[in-house]
């Protein structure tokens, strides 16, 4: 198996009911007996959905997120089973709960699935008890806090600047050169293969450079889900990061949800971003001053950046 096998993504519960009752039935009613009655009840349409689907769009995975701040519903079909489609789920509730703000989680686990919510910290607490036919475990297990970015709190910040469309790669690169030259110390880079069309060009590299030596003790944080992509076809700006080791820091999203993230964006620390719904097009909205929309990639990029690996593909080279 490979990523791009599956994906896993928020559900809407009544557009995507019929693929959800599909995982669930065959799972829950048709291989474990449980009465369907008992596997759809009221807190169903309240509850957050993700979905695992295939490379054919197929429903292959599902769980849910309660009001009551528990997990439940995880179910996987036999076929797709020990191949990393349970954890990418549990994680993608994990997420969501997070940015809801909570800070604790509960789920009741089949006790053959103990071992699997353990090695993802949930402990058990209790006695075990009989639910559906079945024997259960309630479990629970705290949440780290969402990291902040830091920010300057004493610069003063300038009006919001509405959101503007942008298609091709000539408007790709002038608002890029205009985010990097606006930059203060801190810009992010969420990028498959650092795309060369735009990265690679002599005038964004210039403009990383000239950021790099302003001497304001700047950094260039990238996240790359494909690192050997970029060391293979020499992209420039790893030579640029070698010799400036100090100031570009790269890492590589190993979580299964980040690493099939589809878009690219870049944000800096004067409320500035370029947002693409699709990294390997150049189309998309830039402002140089939304702080909500900036705030929210950067809050994003901090996440995944947390939980990302450094880039040891990159080690040859001394990065």
């Amino acid at each position: 198996m490979i990523e791009s096998d599956f994906r896993v993504e928020p559900a809407d519960y009544r557009a995507d009911f019929q693929q959800l009752r599909q995982v669930r039935e065959t799972v829950f009613v048709l291989e474990q007996k449980v009465p369907i009655e008992e596997e759809w009840d009221d807190l169903d349409p309240q509850c957050r959905h993700v979905i695992a689907r295939d490379r054919h769009n197929q429903p292959i995975g599902t769980g849910r997120l309660t009001p009551e701040r528990k997990i439940g519903r995880m179910a996987v079909l036999p076929e797709w089973r020990g191949k990393g489609v349970g954890d990418a789920l549990l994680l993608a509730l994990m997420q969501q709960a997070r940015e809801l703000g909570w800070t604790e989680l509960r789920l009741n686990a089949q006790v053959s699935a103990e071992r699997f919510y353990a090695r993802h910290g949930f402990a058990p607490y209790g006695e075990r008890f009989m639910e559906a036919g079945i024997e259960h475990q309630a479990m629970q297990r705290t949440l780290e806090p969402l990291p902040r970015p830091q920010r300057d709190g004493g610069q003063p910040r300038g009006p919001s600047v509405p959101l503007r469309e942008f298609e091709g790669l000539a408007a790709a690169t002038e608002a890029t050169l205009a985010l990097i030259q606006s930059a203060r110390r801190e810009l992010w880079i969420y990028s498959r293969d650092l795309e060369p069309a735009l990265y690679a060009q002599p005038a964004v590299l210039e403009a990383l450079k000239q950021f790099a030596i302003a001497g304001r003790g700047g950094v260039v944080q990238v996240l790359l889900q494909e690192p050997g992509t970029a060391q293979a076809v020499g992209h420039p700006l790893l030579g640029l990061a070698q010799r400036m080791s100090t100031v570009f820091q790269f890492r590589m999203p190993t979580d299964p949800v980040d690493q099939q993230y589809p878009s690219a964006f870049l944000a800096n620390d004067r409320d500035g971003y370029l947002f693409r719904l699709l990294g390997s097009r150049f189309e998309g909205d830039w402002s140089p001053a939304q702080p909500a929309r900036a705030r929210q990639l950067e809050e994003h990029f901090g996440r995944v950046w947390e939980r990302s690996r450094p880039c040891t593909e990159l080690r040859i080279l001394g990065i």
